[in-house]
Parts: structure tokens; sequence; C-alpha cells
């Protein structure tokens, strides 16, 4: 995904109203668009809080701002600055991060940021999309960056194999079976298909987090379990999901990064593999679930 941003930036930098401010991450991807159009095509420098400033002032006139950085710099460090100068002034704006959970897992906690997904749906009126491929991710970005809402785009390494006709705002019916439902969202949706090959379940695909496609989850809860495989630190639509299923009596079970700091390095495979996230380890859990009385 990394990779086909920029190429999606020399598209959509056409359009006069767009630009692209980044904290010295990813200069090389952009020296297209810097070159023709070196006026919209911004390095603001390692000053997040800035960038945030700044692009909420051009939003302010008239303009369409994408941000890009690393998402630990970006929602953790710049918080403040989303919430107050887009969130509470209602401003569009396009919020386009990479890193993903952890990502640079040899760069260790401070390029680590789980937690991305549950801060920024704190406030109000963001929307959150996570992607699972390249292409997804180019046609979600072109569909909804110039809706007038900030707009958080969580960029992955791990790619699903094969791309989804998305629709913003819309989860994907994957699989029909009868006896639970999976969620699985944005570069999961792998490991869940793999993992629930064999079994006799339903799964629903989600891109967008935010708005939250509440009319999918009702109309295909089968069965009277939901289980939530998601690439962040779980539990972040407990929400969205609780509200869609009421009242009827559903046992919600999630997986996803659990809420501990790792005391290691390595790759992204081994912090899968120490935090139970594994293919394998998808499958254990929804083994359990479906077995258990």
């Amino acid at each position: 995904m990394k990779k086909q941003f920029p190429l999606t930036i020399e598209e959509v930098i056409r359009d006069d109203r767009t630009i692209l401010l980044f904290a010295d991450v990813g200069t090389f991807g952009f020296r297209n668009s810097k070159k023709e159009f070196p006026d919209r095509v911004i390095n603001v420098g390692i000053a997040e809080q800035s960038m945030v400033s700044i692009a909420a002032g051009l939003a302010l006139q008239d303009f369409i701002p994408i941000v890009h950085t690393i998402n630990a710099f970006m929602v953790e460090r710049a918080l403040e600055q989303i919430k107050i100068d887009f969130g509470y002034q209602k401003l569009g704006g396009n919020f386009v991060s990479t890193g993903a959970s952890y990502d640079m897992a040899s760069w260790g906690c401070t390029h680590q940021c789980p937690g991305d997904v549950g801060i920024l749906k704190n406030i109000p009126g963001m929307e959150i999309v996570i992607p699972g491929t390249d292409k997804e991710f180019d046609s979600l970005f072109k569909q909804s960056y110039d809706n007038g809402c900030p707009t958080y785009f969580r960029l992955a390494t791990q790619n699903n194999p094969e791309s989804r006709e998305v629709v913003f705002g819309k989860a994907n019916v994957i699989k029909k079976g009868g006896r639970a439902t999976i969620i699985a969202v944005g570069p999961m949706l792998q490991k869940v298909e793999e993992a629930c090959r064999d079994l006799d379940v339903t799964i629903l695909y989600y891109t967008t987090l935010q708005p939250f496609d509440h009319e999918a989850l009702r109309e295909n809860i089968n069965g009277d379990k939901i289980i939530v495989c998601e690439p962040y630190y779980s539990g972040a639509c407990a929400v969205d999901i609780s509200s869609a299923v009421a009242p009827r009596a559903v046992e919600i079970v999630y997986i996803g990064v659990p809420r501990e700091f790792p005391h290691c390095y390595g790759t992204v495979n081994d912090l899968d593999a120490f935090f139970h996230l594994t293919t394998s380890d998808i499958k254990a859990r929804v083994e359990n679930v479906l077995t258990d009385k």
C-alpha cells in the first residue's frame, strides 16, 4: 500500500483543490508529484502537530488537505490538533498513515501504534478506512477524499492476495454459513478465509469502520456468535457491533492485538506469532468458540 499511495497522489493531485503535506516520510515516492506541482506537495519536516494545523488552515480556504506520516506520530503526537482543528471545526481532510500496528516492528514502541483506531473513533465525525489491498486503498480514497469529512486511511504492509470491489461505508459478504458470523477487518481477511475455509460460518469483510455498516451485520447474523478479527487493539468497534445486534442475545468474541507492550523485536510475522495472531492461532480460537456451548 505504501507504494500505491504515491501513485494515487499522482492522480488526485491534478484536482487543484488538493494539497499534500507530509512529515519527511516517503519523500522519494512523491518526487513526480513534487516536480509537476511543487506548490501543492510540501514536506513540512518532522513537525506533525504543525502539519495538521497547517492542513486545517488550508481546509478553511476550501482546499482538500492530504496529510501523511507514520501513524504513531500522526495519531498519538498530533491528536489534539486532529481533534480540535478538524473534528471540532468539522473540516474535511485526509490523514493517510503508514506503520499499522507494528509494521515497523524492529523500531520498537516509538513506531508502533495499535491504539490508533480506538483513539480516533472517539472524535465525533471522524471516518476510518482500513483497506486490505493496494487496489482497495486506491478505490476507497478516490471515493471519499473530497467528501468534506476528516478521514483516516490506515495503510499496512500486509496485503490480502485478492482485491474486492469495495464501497466506502459498506461491508462485503465473503461467505455464508450458519454457525457464527466472522467480521474480518482489512488485512485480516486472508488469515480469516484460510482459518475458516472448512467451517460453516459467515464472513463479513469491513474496510470502512466509521461510518460502520450496521445493516450488513444485522442482516447477516447467523447463529448466536460473532467473532471479530481486527489488526489493532481488540474491541475498538465494540459499541458499533453491540448496537447493531441489539436486542438480540449474541456472544461477541474479539481477536485482535492485546493491550500489552511487546518487549521484543523482529518482523511483523514475529509479532503476529507473539500476539497469537497467525492463521493457525485464529483457526484454533474460532474452533474453540464454535465448540463452546
